[in-house]
Order: C-alpha cells, then sequence, then structure tokens
C-alpha cells in the first residue's frame, strides 16, 4: 500500500445522497469529506475503468501528518463508558432497556479539575480531527489527555478544516431580465479547504504492472474539478504503526473498544417478504452482550456510541455497458468517529475475502481501530 494526498486546485462539489434536480428542488446539499465511490471514481478515469485497486481512507492531511475524526465516545475531553463496566458509578441502580446497548456514563475516574475546565471554555475550542500522534498515543494508552484535544491554532482549522461557499445559480430569459422559470435558479454548496489541508489516501493496485504517474491531475467530485495526486511516503509509515499498534490490541483480547474512522456500513438483510437489506449503527454480526431472555444469543457487544448517519450515494453499472448506469438504493454510514465498546474484539463480516459485502472494505469503508480498554480505579 502506498499513500497519497489529493490536493485540490479549485472548490469540490460532492452532492448529498437525496435527488436533486433544478427547478423541482432549488437547494444542492453538500457533504465533506468524500466518500469511497467518489475517489475510486476519480482514479478510475486516471487509471482505467477495469483497474482493480483497494482504497484506505479517506483522510484529512496536514504538514505530512494524518487526521483522524475526533471519538465521540467523549464529553468534551471526559471519556464515556458503559454502565456495566463502570462498577463505581452513582447509576448503577439505574433500569435500562435490555434489547438496546448499554447507556454510556462518564467515568467515575475522572478528573474533576479537567471536567470543571472543559465547562468553563466551551466545547467550540475541542478539536474536531485529532493528528496522527494523538491518536497513536490513544491506541497506545487507551486515553487522550486533556492538551491534546485543545487546539492552539489561533484560526481553529483543526475544528473546522473547510469551508462552505455558497453559489447560486440562474438563467434569465431570452430579452429579458427575469429567471426563467423553469430550470431557472438553484443553489449549491461548494467546498473549499483551508491552506495547508488535503485528503489522504492508501492505495493497492491489484495489477503489479500498474503504475500511477506522479504527480497526476485528477477529476474529483461534481463538474470535475482538478485536484493533485502526489505521493507521500511519511504517511505510509504512519498508517503502519497505526495497524500495529491496533492489531496488538485486537490480539490482546478482554474489553476492548473499536474506533471507527471511516464511514462504517453495516446492513442487514430482514427476513420479511421484501427481504429489504437495512442499515445500523454497528455491525448486525456483533449481537449485544446482555440478553432480555434465555432464547438470545450473548455476543461481544456492550454499547455504542455514535451520532447521526451520513448518507451515501452510489450508481449500479450495466455489465455490457460500463458507461450506463443507474442510481443505486441510498445507503445510511455510520459516522467516522463513533465507538464501539466490546467484552472482546471481533472481526467484522466484511473481512471475509469470499464474501460479496468484502467490496464496502475495498472502498476503505468500516475501517476499524483497537483499543485495549484499561479500567481505572
Amino acid at each position: 500500500m502506498n499513500w497519497y494526498t489529493i490536493t485540490p486546485l479549485d472548490v469540490l462539489l460532492f452532492r448529498d445522497a437525496k435527488p436533486f434536480t433544478p427547478g423541482a428542488r432549488a437547494w444542492a446539499s453538500s457533504t465533506f469529506p468524500p466518500n469511497g465511490h467518489t475517489i475510486a471514481g476519480a482514479l478510475r478515469k486516471l487509471l482505467g475503468d477495469k483497474t482493480g485497486l483497494q482504497i484506505t481512507g479517506p483522510f484529512l492531511c496536514r504538514d505530512e501528518s494524518l487526521y483522524f475524526s475526533r471519538p465521540i465516545g467523549f464529553v468534551g475531553s471526559i471519556p464515556l463508558v458503559p454502565l456495566a463496566w463502570d462498577k463505581n458509578s452513582n447509576l448503577q441502580q439505574a433500569l435500562w432497556d435490555k434489547q438496546q446497548p448499554c447507556p454510556l456514563v462518564k467515568t467515575s475516574a475522572r478528573n474533576k479539575e479537567d471536567e470543571r475546565k472543559d465547562e468553563e471554555i466551551g466545547n467550540y475550542k475541542f478539536r474536531e480531527y485529532l493528528p496522527f500522534t494523538t491518536v497513536e498515543n490513544y491506541l497506545h494508552s487507551g486515553k487522550i489527555n486533556r492538551g491534546d484535544w485543545l487546539t492552539e491554532d489561533k484560526t481553529k482549522t483543526e475544528i473546522e478544516p473547510w469551508l462552505v461557499e455558497t453559489r447560486s445559480h440562474n438563467a434569465l430569459q431570452e430579452g429579458t431580465r427575469q429567471v426563467e422559470d423553469a430550470d431557472g435558479y438553484f443553489v449549491e454548496n461548494a467546498i473549499r479547504l483551508k491552506e495547508g489541508w488535503s485528503l489522504a489516501i492508501g492505495l493497492t493496485l491489484n495489477e503489479t504492472d500498474k503504475t500511477i504517474p506522479i504527480p497526476a491531475i485528477i477529476q474529483l467530485g461534481g463538474e470535475g474539478h482538478r485536484a493533485i495526486l502526489q505521493r507521500v511516503e511519511a504517511l505510509d509509515n504512519q498508517w503502519k504503526r497505526l495497524k500495529k499498534l491496533s492489531k496488538d490490541n485486537f490480539d490482546q483480547r478482554g474489553k476492548s473498544i473499536a474506533y471507527l474512522v471511516t464511514p462504517g456500513v453495516f446492513e442487514r438483510r430482514e427476513s420479511n417478504n421484501n427481504r429489504q437489506s437495512v442499515c445500523r449503527a454497528w455491525p448486525s454480526e456483533w449481537k449485544l452482550a446482555h440478553a432480555v431472555n434465555s432464547n438470545q444469543t450473548i455476543g461481544p457487544l456492550v454499547s455504542v456510541s455514535t451520532a447521526s448517519a451520513l448518507p451515501i450515494s452510489c450508481r449500479i453499472r450495466a455489465k455490457d455497458a460500463p458507461e450506463n448506469s443507474i442510481p443505486a438504493p441510498q445507503v445510511f454510514a455510520a459516522r467516522p468517529g463513533s465507538l464501539y465498546y466490546l467484552n472482546q474484539p471481533e472481526k467484522l463480516f466484511q473481512e471475509d475475502t469470499e464474501t460479496k459485502v468484502r467490496v464496502w472494505r475495498q472502498l476503505g469503508y468500516s475501517e476499524l481501530l483497537w483499543i485495549n480498554y484499561k479500567e481505572e480505579k
């Protein structure tokens, strides 16, 4: 696997999964960072449609350092833990629905002084994207120090590394100064990365004789705006170190936290008449660690910390005519930064090379980093 940065030469357009037709709907929403389907589409334009590839990421990058979405399982700098894991919590007598993941509470071993400072400062000064060094320490120690949450950058680019530019488009009726009634006006959001920031991806080509011309210009997102694809060897070692720490933590077994660093697509086939697939906030193969009756299967999953789902749109291409495609069913992915608390680590079904759903992993979705949970006394 080689690592590359993608640096935009202009604004970028990544429309969300909602259908959009000028006139029928006047506002085109946008999403960022782009998903794996968008990155793969841009690379295949450069390498050829039949080129087999595997993507890791995308992540944000600055000064040749990877940046990751902040773990959601924190209130300020105070970590949340499942109530079942914190025997000293004053909420131990609370009743909760055993058909759902265990409630999360502030750890009883928290630093009261840090908590007081968090309340004084407010969450707006905390980083939304953590640098490689902080994430590496998180995997090594299971903790994120309060100082690592705070940004010293006066421009606060680690809170909002990009700008959203709202742009209106209109067409005038011929011979008048009036906007056309049909398809005459719509508004869309464009993304502009702040100075010094870029996207970073890990890329593996299935064909060993295939090479990427570096540096290269690729067309990325809607309107085909251009970006520079460059090789950055410094990122190779960073990812290897994180993956080694993650594997070591996985092999230790015991209580673990799975840190989702890319959108997680976890589908489950419903056993109804239509046999529909539905998306979940956590993998369906991870059964809950608690049960309400003896007929339920006990699994490793204790609790989940996540946020609103990310809508993802992709297209289905015809086998005989790849240039023809139709919109695929909308998919909702778990947000990067989600944390999963397990009594012991367990691999994803998507990791199986024999399954069709492995395509999600090949496009960079559902990337997990494992943390060995250390109980504080």
